[in-house]
Parts: C-alpha cells; sequence; structure tokens
C-alpha cells in the first residue's frame, strides 16, 4: 500500500462564543478555520485528521504542511508510521509540530481501517472508559466559577479546573470561593497558564494547598525550569508542568532529570501526535509519573487524544474544556459524558469518528494541495 495524495481541505468554524483561557490566547470569538487532512492511498483507504482550532487557524499552518511534510509522504507506505515520523521530525524547523502531529493521526487512522479495528485496540486497550473533568474558562467573577463548579459537580464530572483571571490576588479568591461552594470532598485543580513569576506562584501554591486542591497547573514561564523546582521544594501540592513548550520526546529529559514536575503533559497537536504521546507516556511509567493529556484543541484531535487514554494505565481523566462552541465542531456525533461522568472508547476502525464532510463542503473555504 502506498500513499497517493495528501490535501488539506480549509473550511469556515463560525458563531465561535467570546472566549479567553489566559493571556496566552487573549480573547477571542467570531470564526476560525479548521483544516481536514486527508491522506489517500492505492488501496481506497483514506486516513483524517483536523488541523486547527477556535483560535489558531489551520491556514496559519496548513501551507507548511503541504509544502514539507506532502513531498514525504507520496509513495510511502502509511503503515511505515515511525519511519515517516521520524522524517516528519527532521523538518519540524520548516513546518510544525502540529502538522506533524495531523499527519501521524490520519496515519493511525488509515491503520485502524485497515486492522478493521479502533485505535486503541492497536496501541493496547487497557480500559474501556474514563472519568470525564471539566476546564472553565476565564470567568468573570468568583461567583461565576463557584456556580458553574456547582452545576457540573451535580453532573457527575469527576474534577473541576479553574483557569483563572491571572492576577494572584483575585485567582485566590476565585480559588476560595469555588471550594466554598462544592465542599471540600470535591476534586479541584488549578490552571494558570503560565502567567506567575516565582514569589506569585509560591502564593497562589501555599493558598491552593491551604484548600486541598488535587494538582497545580502551569503557574510560572512554559520554560522556566529552574523556577520549577524551586517551586517543588517549597510545596506539596503536585504541579504539573510539560504541556508546553511544543516538542518531541527529548523535550521531556530535563523535566524529569530535575524532578521539575510531578505530571507529564501533552495532546496531539503539541506533541506531535498519537506516537508522540505514547512515547511520552511510557517515558513517564517508567518513572512512576502520571502522563495526564491535555485537551486537543479540536473535536478530532480529542477522540485521537481519547484513543490514547484508552491504551494507558498512568493517566486518571479526560478533559472537557469549556466552553463547548469553541471546542466541538466538525463531527455528526462529538464525544459524549455519561450520566456517571464518564467518556467511553470509541468503537469504530480506526479514529472511528463520523465527520460531518456535507458541513465541511458546504463551509469549504478551499483546498490546499
Amino acid at each position: 500500500m502506498k500513499i497517493t495524495d495528501v490535501t488539506l481541505t480549509l473550511f469556515a468554524w463560525e458563531s465561535i462564543p467570546a472566549t479567553s483561557y489566559g493571556a496566552h490566547t487573549g480573547k477571542f470569538s467570531g470564526a476560525s478555520r479548521l483544516g481536514l487532512l486527508a491522506i489517500r492511498t492505492d488501496a481506497g483507504v483514506t486516513g483524517h485528521a483536523f488541523l486547527g482550532s477556535a483560535f489558531f487557524p489551520a491556514d496559519s499552518d496548513g501551507g507548511s504542511l503541504v509544502r514539507v511534510l506532502k513531498p514525504l509522504l507520496v509513495g510511502q507506505n502509511p503503515l511505515d508510521r515511525e519511519k515517516l515520523y521520524q522524517a516528519m521530525w527532521k523538518r519540524v524547523r520548516t513546518t510544525t509540530v502540529r502538522c506533524i502531529g495531523a499527519v501521524d493521526v490520519a496515519l493511525w487512522d488509515i491503520a485502524g481501517q485497515v486492522a478493521g479495528l479502533p485505535i486503541h485496540q492497536l496501541l493496547g486497550t487497557y480500559r474501556e472508559h474514563v472519568p470525564a473533568y471539566i476546564s472553565s474558562a476565564v470567568l468573570a467573577s468568583p461567583q461565576a466559577y463557584a456556580e458553574e463548579a456547582l452545576q457540573y459537580r451535580a453532573q457527575n464530572l469527576v474534577a473541576y479546573k479553574i483557569h483563572p483571571p491571572q492576577q494572584w490576588r483575585e485567582d485566590i479568591r476565585v480559588c476560595e470561593a469555588v471550594r466554598k461552594a462544592v465542599g471540600d470532598d470535591y476534586l479541584l485543580m488549578l490552571d494558570a497558564a503560565w502567567s506567575y513569576d516565582y514569589p506569585a506562584a509560591l502564593r497562589v501554591g501555599q493558598a491552593i494547598e491551604r484548600l486541598g486542591y488535587y494538582w497545580y497547573e502551569d503557574p510560572l514561564a512554559d520554560a522556566d525550569l529552574y523556577n520549577y523546582v524551586e517551586l517543588r521544594k517549597h510545596l506539596h501540592i503536585p504541579i504539573m508542568a510539560t504541556e508546553y513548550p511544543a516538542g518531541g520526546l527529548d523535550a521531556f529529559t530535563p523535566w524529569v532529570k530535575e524532578r521539575a514536575t510531578d505530571y507529564l503533559r501533552g495532546d496531539v497537536a503539541v506533541k506531535g501526535g498519537i506516537t508522540g504521546l505514547m512515547k511520552v507516556a511510557h517515558l513517564a511509567e517508567a518513572f512512576h509519573l502520571n502522563f495526564e493529556v491535555h485537551h486537543g484543541g479540536n473535536s478530532l484531535n480529542n477522540v485521537a487524544n481519547l484513543h490514547v487514554i484508552m491504551a494507558i494505565r498512568n493517566t486518571e481523566f479526560f478533559e472537557v474544556l469549556l466552553p463547548s462552541g469553541s471546542q466541538k465542531y466538525g463531527l455528526v456525533q462529538d464525544i459524549e459524558i455519561d450520566a456517571a461522568g464518564l467518556v467511553h472508547a470509541p468503537t469504530g476502525p480506526g479514529l472511528g469518528a463520523q465527520i460531518d464532510f456535507e458541513l465541511v463542503e458546504r463551509k469549504k473555504v478551499a483546498v490546499l494541495s
């Protein structure tokens, strides 16, 4: 079997609600563009993936995928994933990790279709379902966070994670209000999204430690290894880092070696696809660390993430990032949370997701080939 063509169809994502997750996204709304990647083969099997998100349109990356990665792929066996993965990483300076991730996801989709199995079964299924937690956007007031946390606790979501306003005093007030609202037994996390210097990070960390928060995510600049090591010395609450910078397996080495984080972190978009996530999950397992999978930025990435979660032991949760209108688009049926707060393993071959091809065609802007 050989790859015969690679195309990226750009289609409009409209009516995105006003949303912010912090300074790294700013406040975005309105419209973006997703890319539907199609890798076609001479066996009549086509693998798919989505590129882009509500705040990072696919046309920001898409040109380099077609220009740089397509020549590496055409004529190759799509089942030679590791060979192609290594070849793509050698071109990372002329394309992006997001493009590599999308190609890798589409190659796994082909493999699953050929085998007639969902991807998690090719990887080696560990579980059939996993608890979901809610991850907030930046909200207007401490009371708004408290009300949202109560809403999802009542729906049996296992935990609630706060993306705060990113002013340390106000962030503590938010964390206090949410803990007071939900009680002492409900799992809460804080994702500060790289917003503090060391003194502020320590103050907030000490506050949420007293409040019994479950983890403290990305308090410092994404590559501030020195101060992460210092912060861990002075806090007992587990610290989560390594979601960024985007990179391959070797990007995690100093974090593990220096014991700068209690968790490793990533998703298919920023760590180079399913292949990349599995490598890091196994690295983390060797050091008895959890690898918590980050939301993927679009619906099909989240399906790919879910396959990985079903195939690894050392992760606890599936992240559901709010609002839905800024995260879910392009599938006929998106991932659902059941009444017990669980999400379930996909059952169809490959990704097992039904892409809304009619929507893609109706909203098509351009085809890059």
